[in-house]
């Protein structure tokens, strides 16, 4: 019987849906559009996060990346000097190599992704931690002198995390915003387009209520319509995210990691979660926008 009636609200909401092509196409567009912007902002969160996490695990270090012409003499003479400055703690000197090394075991199961690089794109680097922000203060501001002594850049991981984590927080809420915003609008589409179908059937959902039928068996083929429209836009939004961020770690990610000494969360990953959270939020969509455009009719 479950079965049965389950299968009667399918297709129904499948010829209702064929009945009224234009709105459900629009409703698909504006779900759709709305998921995409939704993944853009859910990307770069993600990847801050990572990059911040990663970073909080050398918050007290400063790393001076050094140029690949750099000789061994300039090398042992930054590493003296750094020894030399107050509340330094240690100096370490670590080649490409073993920050390629670090980086796999930080990236865990999905270490092997790195093999496609072909050849390491990171720099070797002296790592000096620190037990205090004016002695880092002080590495950074002496490495920066040393351009000519075999220096590229430095980069201090405790004022990075703490900017960082201001960044992720207000992402997070903008993120909130937005998305609260745009299932509203979802919401209404979809309303308004399940509602023309309500309209095209008003003589009959009296007449189904006249002979006894209850709310819910009225109501289910309408259900089954919102959750079916937001079902669809739902995988039509992951796909087209999925395919523009592998296009986007393809192009950039290298460089990223180069500059960052940070990944890019492999795509693989990220559609994933997209797709657990895309499938959620256009069930709750199609269900909630089903369920407004009914309210009126069966007086629920």
């Amino acid at each position: 019987m479950m079965i049965s009636r389950l299968l009667y609200n399918i297709r129904q909401a499948l010829s209702q849906i064929g009945r009224n092509k234009g709105m459900t196409v629009a409703s698909l567009f504006a779900i759709t559009a709305m998921m995409l912007i939704l993944s853009l902002f859910f990307s770069i969160s993600v990847n801050v996060n990572l990059f911040t996490e990663m970073v909080k695990q050398d918050y007290d270090s400063v790393e001076v990346f050094l140029k690949d012409d750099a000789t061994e003499e300039q090398v042992n003479s930054l590493t003296a000097s750094f020894k030399e400055m107050n509340d330094v703690a240690s100096v370490t000197y670590r080649t490409k190599d073993q920050a390629m090394q670090i980086m796999r075991e930080r990236w865990g199961e999905s270490g092997y992704l790195l093999d496609s690089l072909g050849s390491n794109p990171l720099p070797n680097s002296i790592l000096v931690k620190v037990n205090s922000l004016k002695a880092a203060n002080a590495v950074s501001k002496f490495a920066n002198t040393q351009k000519n002594a075999g220096v590229e850049s430095t980069t201090y991981y405790k004022e990075t995390v703490d900017k960082l984590t201001r960044i992720t927080k207000y992402l997070q809420v903008a993120i909130l915003v937005i998305m609260l915003f745009l299932v509203v609008v979802s919401v209404v589409v979809v309303s308004n387009t399940i509602k023309l179908t309500v309209f095209a059937r008003a003589r009959e959902i009296s007449i189904e209520k006249y002979i006894g039928a209850t709310n819910w068996f009225i109501r289910g083929p309408f259900l089954i319509e919102g959750i079916l429209i937001g079902l669809i836009a739902s995988l039509i939004s992951a796909v087209i995210s999925y395919g523009i961020y592998r296009n986007v770690v393809s192009l950039i990610g290298q460089k990223v990691m180069t500059l960052l000494s940070s990944p890019l969360v492999p795509a693989n990953y990220l559609i994933g979660n997209l797709i657990i959270i895309f499938m959620a939020m256009g069930v709750g969509i199609g269900a909630c926008g089903s369920i407004i455009s009914m309210r009126k009719f069966l007086d629920a």
